[in-house]
């Protein structure tokens, strides 16, 4: 397949309301990660990274009423008139749309909300950014557990190389809701502090909320490096509801997949981007797959500690991030880690640091035994 390159993007998170300011935060050291009590969720108390509403709002006047839109849309819309440049403009009636939730408007679900019930629908959420921005063509929208994200690239990838259309809008947005605290709460999953991505100490996950958005295009700008999506592969090993395989099966093939589709050699990969829950069994198949793809030895990291698990959001925060990590030569510090606590070798990169990076893979894995591989790669035109 040609490959596609990753032009304009942006992050809307807790430490940041565009990329620039995400990736200032990353270099500092800075989390997003605090705690919150909350007696009407559940449990009462728990560490997120959560965005505040006054700044969401104040932020989202600048183009929209904040009344009309649910805290995800604007989100969401927001991390999409980030990367629509009015210098470079787009013609929206030919650019796909590809739309990446877990959950979508699930905390509308048994609340007074104002809004309509259908709201809550991922098919709404498609409506109401294609709307906001004039999209011509209908929205695709991807769900498919933790890996939604990258898959939401890896589709639009597929679907520019079919023809469809020349460039596309891809973007993600998850929230911390109360449906989706008490479902990590019941697995006993969440950590009493910020997580701990592959430490020896870690005992689960920090939930996040967050949104992100980058324009895809067959042509790369001119005079200037980009970075494009050479491979994508992914695979179910179908091991358990929640659990992930203790082999790796699932992400090994995933990564294996995407060497064989790109011609790239694990040698040839400088920086590698985990999904790095920090939860007990997903951090160990990780660093098992990892090992069996011979990556042991390539700088790898977790961003989980700066942003929380942000769901359907976290793989294209991630990619983005990577994009960037290639672009300025860049390893960002593992957040958090203290001793390793997996049972394969990993290279934890644990302080910032400037390094020439051609290749980087970005992993992730999900429920239901989902699991993704992308492959990045720093090309110079100019």
């Amino acid at each position: 397949m040609k490959n596609v390159y990753l032009l304009r993007d942006a992050i809307i998170s807790p430490i940041g309301f565009n990329t620039r300011e995400n990736l200032l935060s990353l270099r500092q050291g800075i989390s997003g990660l605090k705690l919150h009590k909350e007696p009407q969720q559940t449990p009462s108390e728990y560490t997120a990274g959560i965005i505040e509403d006054k700044l969401l709002n104040e932020n989202f006047r600048e183009i929209g009423d904040p009344d009309s839109y649910t805290k995800l849309e604007k989100m969401m819309i927001l991390a999409v008139a980030g990367i629509l440049s009015e210098k470079e403009a787009l013609d929206l009636d030919q650019t796909g749309l590809i739309i990446s939730s877990t959950k979508g408007n699930i905390d509308l679900l048994g609340y007074e909300s104002g809004f309509d019930k259908k709201r809550v629908l991922l098919s709404e959420l498609g409506k109401q950014i294609k709307e906001f921005f004039g999209f011509k063509l209908e929205p695709v929208i991807v769900s498919n557990a933790c890996i939604s994200g990258g898959l939401a690239l890896s589709v639009a990838k597929r679907l520019m190389n079919a023809g469809k259309f020349q460039n596309a809008v891809v973007v993600a947005g998850d929230l911390v809701s109360e449906f989706v605290l008490s479902g990590f709460n019941s697995f006993q999953a969440l950590s009493e502090g910020a997580c701990k991505p592959f430490s020896k100490d870690r005992n689960g996950i920090s939930l996040g909320e967050a949104a992100a958005g980058v324009l895809l295009s067959e042509k790369a700008a001119e005079n200037k490096a980009n970075v494009a999506l050479v491979a994508e592969a992914s695979a179910n090993d179908a091991n358990h509801i929640s659990g992930p395989s203790r082999t790796g099966e699932g992400l090994f093939k995933s990564i294996q997949n995407a060497f064989r589709y790109s011609g790239v050699k694990p040698g040839q990969i400088d920086y590698l981007s985990a999904h790095g829950t920090a939860t007990p069994y997903n951090d160990e198949m990780e660093a098992v797959a990892f090992n069996r793809c011979g990556l042991e030895k390539t700088p790898v990291n977790s961003l989980k500690g700066y942003y929380g698990h942000t769901l359907g959001a976290s793989a294209l925060i991630e990619s983005i991030v990577c994009k960037h990590s290639l672009l300025n030569g860049e390893l960002y510090q593992s957040l958090n880690f203290t001793a390793s606590g997996v049972s394969k070798p990993l290279n934890i990169i644990q302080n910032y640091r400037n390094q020439n990076l051609e290749y980087a893979l970005k992993t992730a894995s999900g429920f239901g035994g989902s699991n993704l591989a992308l492959i990045l790669k720093k090309e110079n035109n100019g």
